[in-house]
């Protein structure tokens, strides 16, 4: 069976099958148990403190509803679902943009700076024991690295640095 340049599929060797059925493993459960070792503390759902980190990194603590959502891998309604909860808190408050009166942002209240601040040791005690506990002796920069470019594609350039990839298609 061809692929997608034409050339015959080669098929994964025993390492490479192993790796990706546990990477498909990891990015099941990773958020989930996070996620639950921070309710179990009794502080945020991993997707509220995403949120509220995200707009606490942001200038004057806002962002655009979509671009946030963007930025914490939530589809817009999800996003507008996270931000009606931590509204309902006094944890983020929604404003009409300033650029696009159509468009709205979500803010970062003193107070959701605040429960982000409480919510932060839960967060990292558990990052630390469900995933980065498990590197040691690995050169995290280079994995970091290796992680930037999963998801992306590599497309082969002429001389001029011009694609000589076939045009893009919707569906890749």
């Amino acid at each position: 069976m061809p692929g997608v340049s034409g050339e015959p599929l080669k098929p994964l060797d025993r390492d490479e099958e192993a790796l990706v059925r546990t990477l498909f493993r990891v990015m099941y459960l990773l958020p989930r148990a996070i996620d639950a070792d921070m309710v179990c503390d009794r502080q945020l759902p991993l997707t509220e403190y995403t949120a509220l980190m995200r707009l606490s990194e942001a200038p004057e603590r806002q962002l655009r509803m979509s671009e946030l959502a963007f930025a914490c891998h939530l589809s817009l309604s999800g996003m507008t679902r996270t931000i009606t909860r931590l509204e309902t808190q006094g944890l983020v408050r929604r404003v009409r943009s300033l650029e696009d009166a159509r468009g709205w942002n979500a803010v970062l209240t003193d107070a959701g700076f605040a429960r982000l601040t409480e919510s932060w040791p839960s967060h990292l005690a558990a990052v630390r024991r469900r995933f980065l506990d498990h590197f040691e002796g690995v050169d995290l920069a280079r994995l970091a690295d290796v992680f930037a470019h999963v998801g992306t594609v590599v497309e082969p350039h002429d001389g001029d640095g011009r694609s000589v990839a076939e045009p893009s298609r919707n569906c890749r």
